[in-house]
């Protein structure tokens, strides 16, 4: 293995062992905070938080991580690009671990743009594939449009509280009686669902299955798709308890559950099945987390750890499945065991858990989440959506896991084989978790309880972990879903083609996606020819005309009173300026030669120069007058190798142009008018004179202003005469290359 491929497995796997040494600490009631002012004038603290909560998470993404890391090294061994696609997982994670780390809405908010823009690189990375660019981009696109939404509801959340802090809004209780309440939880929940895509954003997430493998693995398990079950856990104490949050997480979370369940029974791909049944948990996950009870919250952490562990593990031999025998064709495969036993016994430990099998994790947390769908106000929904969508896992767990193994073997690609110990350990390791755990419930408790605790918002409320629970409706609940799953597997081919049927008679979300975006470039398009007409003088003409009407609506919303004109007190100096800038002016307007007009024009901008010098602003003065003579030799320059103006062709009068001109002017002068008309407000200055030299060390107020308070807008206009002269240089460039170009295919021709 390649220092790329050892080195981001091994540093993940170091903050593992830092994380899990805190566990101890976490898991006693305690929590640890970082914080350092980031944007203090806008309350923005880059703060993280270590609570129950974000411990699991940060331990499930480090400790997959470093596994599927270990994993991909092999998997992707001699890949040419293998460097690039670790540095994109490597960044991924740390995405993922700021975002449930962080303390801060903002903070939160930029880790959560950051988790969109790597998995788009990574869903991606196959990037000669349009069909892996396409689904990047359909992932990006929505997903972002989500970010979007969330980043307005954090901002009504911090500015109604006065805190963007999530602890200090957590510790306040729910904001259901707040009259921000409902817009708040709506553009949350837009956010929420489009990262973990709920019905009807689902369908980004079965397209991100042209990822590798590892991608998938890691996606599916600990990551991205479970950033939005992050945030509706951790905004639980804040959002929760509204009859809108527990309708509408159970509805979605239920429709998603039910959906995803059938639809995973109709592939064929084993990569496509897992995906579904990815959307199947997340469902789950949001239809648990709709309630407040604490059966309903240790049944939805115990499942996401649960789920993490079985799906990584799942995915994982499907990746050694498809190395071996290059296919994952669910019909295709059987009899794999008899070559590929290591890989067998994890997938078949894996789906066990998936299927709620005692003793395996996956049962106590099945067993957990049906004690709380029956404390639900809405129980009798929730309990028949959590057993048709659990029914039906039981028969797709088998399909994954049985039938490619133990079932009858088609005709394979190539002859397979073991897998080597790479890529074996991280499924093995998985999938024994998920045993261990169930034998042991207490050390998953350590790790689950805390969590429930942090989403719960108070200590000890939750649901205990057991094995053995007795005999209650929660293990009858069990009982009759082995059974139902057990009859749905050995019916499965016929449902297969049933569930075709009525999808091709059903809505194509993905189809809509795609027409949806052919519609918006349509309209685009259309845009573009109305406005980018090409000519510069209606681009003029539209730019002054928005500034018009701007500044008139806004001198009739003030109802503008009478203006004074202080005239009298003109010097002859003053006067002579004046006349100087009217008769410039004059100049351009009449003359019929381009090197006159550039020069009245400068003309023009000396007097506006000799202005700023007699009102003691020498420095802009200066800027001014360089300016104006640069433009002047520049534009002089080049008029002379432009050709003679047509006179005859062009239009000398313009009446519009000019009524448009003497508008701006009036309006203008209007303005600055009343500006010096009005009491001067000393408030800004006082501001500038009193900070500059100590926050900014410097004594030049106007340069402190430009360099330091005004640092991004500076940088902007330095970044565009960059730019420009970049593109100058380049079309400079290129206009001598085609003339050269040029020169010799007419040698060429005359030869």
């Amino acid at each position: 293995m390649t220092f790329a491929g050892i080195a981001p497995a091994a540093i993940t796997a170091a903050l593992f062992v830092w994380f899990l040494g805190h566990a101890p600490t976490i898991a006693a009631g305690g929590s640890i905070r970082w914080a350092w002012d980031w944007i203090p004038s806008l309350q923005v603290t880059l703060s993280f938080w270590l609570d129950g909560l974000s411990l699991m998470f940060a331990l499930l993404i480090t400790g997959i991580g470093a596994l599927v890391m270990l994993y991909a090294a092999r998997y992707l061994a001699g890949h040419k690009q293998f460097a690039r696609f670790a540095l994109y997982l490597f960044l991924f994670m740390l995405s993922m671990l700021g975002l449930v780390l962080a303390d801060n809405l903002i903070a939160l908010f930029v880790f959560w743009e950051l988790t969109t823009f790597t998995s788009y690189l990574l869903i991606g990375f196959s990037h000669a594939d349009p069909k892996s660019r396409r689904n990047a981009l359909q992932a990006l696109l929505l997903t972002a449009a989500g970010g979007l939404a969330l980043l307005a509801g954090f901002i009504l959340l911090g500015l109604t509280q006065g805190t963007f802090e999530i602890s200090v809004l957590n510790a306040g209780g729910s904001l259901a009686g707040s009259a921000w309440y409902l817009p708040i939880l709506i553009l949350v929940l837009l956010g929420a669902f489009t990262k973990s895509a709920q019905v009807p954003f689902h369908f980004w997430l079965p397209n991100a299955m042209a990822a590798p493998t590892p991608v998938s693995a890691y996606l599916h398990s600990a990551t991205m798709v479970k950033a939005g079950i992050y945030l509706l856990a951790r905004m639980h104490p804040s959002l929760s308890g509204s009859e809108v949050w527990l309708w509408t997480l159970t509805l979605f979370g239920g429709v998603t559950t039910v959906f995803a369940s059938i639809m995973a029974l109709r592939q064929i791909d084993l990569k496509q099945t897992l995906a579904y049944t990815t959307l199947m948990a997340l469902g789950t996950l949001t239809m648990l987390l709709g309630g407040s009870s604490g059966y309903a919250i240790t049944g939805a952490m115990a499942f996401l750890f649960v789920h993490s562990l079985y799906k990584a593990a799942l995915f994982l031999t499907i990746g050694l499945v498809d190395h071996a025998t290059g296919t994952r064709d669910a019909d295709v495969l059987g009899g794999l065991a008899r070559v590929m036993p290591i890989t067998a016994l994890a997938a078949a430990l894996a789906a066990l858990s998936m299927a709620g099998i005692p003793p395996f994790l996956g049962f106590i947390a099945k067993e957990v989440a049906y004690s709380g769908a029956t404390g639900s106000p809405l129980w009798p929904l929730v309990i028949l959506l959590a057993l048709a969508a659990n029914a039906l896992m039981v028969a797709v767990a088998a399909i994954v896991a049985w039938r490619p193994f133990f079932g009858p073997q088609g005709r394979l690609p190539r002859v397979p084989h073991e897998g080597p110990w790479a890529m074996l350990l991280g499924p093995v390791i998985l999938a024994v978790l998920g045993l261990a755990f169930g034998l042991l419930p207490g050390l998953a408790a350590l790790i689950i309880e805390p969590a429930v605790n942090a989403v719960m918002g108070t200590p000890d409320t939750g649901g205990r972990l057991k094995l053995w629970a007795g005999f209650n409706l929660p293990l009858l609940l069990s009982v009759v879903t082995l059974a139902l799953g057990a009859v749905l597997y050995l019916r499965h081919q016929t449902l297969r083609e049933r569930i075709a049927r009525l999808e091709a008679r059903g809505p194509d979300f993905d189809a809509g996606w795609d027409r949806l975006l052919e519609h918006f470039m349509a309209v685009a398009k259309g845009q573009t020819r109305i406005i980018q007409t090409g000519r510069l003088r209606d681009y003029m003409f539209v730019t002054f005309g928005v500034l018009l009407a701007a500044i008139v609506s806004g001198l009739l919303a003030r109802n503008v009173g009478g203006l004074e004109l202080a005239l009298a007190g003109l010097s002859v100096r003053e006067w002579g300026v004046a006349g100087l800038i009217v008769a410039g002016t004059v100049a351009t307007l009449l003359t019929s030669s381009r090197v006159t007009a550039i020069v009245a024009l400068g003309v023009v901008g000396i007097g506006v120069a000799l202005i700023f010098i007699i009102y003691s602003a020498p420095d802009v003065a200066i800027t001014q007058l360089l300016v104006e003579l640069l433009i002047v030799v520049l534009f002089a320059v080049a008029a002379l190798k432009l050709p003679m103006l047509d006179r005859e062709g062009v239009q000398r009068h313009r009446p519009l142009d000019a009524v448009l001109a003497v508008g701006v002017g009036a309006a203008t002068t209007v303005v600055l008018m009343l500006v010096t008309q009005a009491p001067f407000d000393r408030r800004l200055t006082e501001f500038f004179e009193a900070s500059s030299y100590p926050d900014a060390h410097g004594r030049n107020i106007v340069n402190v202003i430009l360099v330091d308070f005004r640092t991004l807008d500076t940088f902007g206009e330095i970044a565009v005469v960059v730019v420009a002269a970049l593109g100058a240089y380049a079309l400079l460039k290129g206009g001598r290359s085609l003339v050269r170009r040029s020169g010799d295919a007419a040698e060429e021709e005359n030869k």
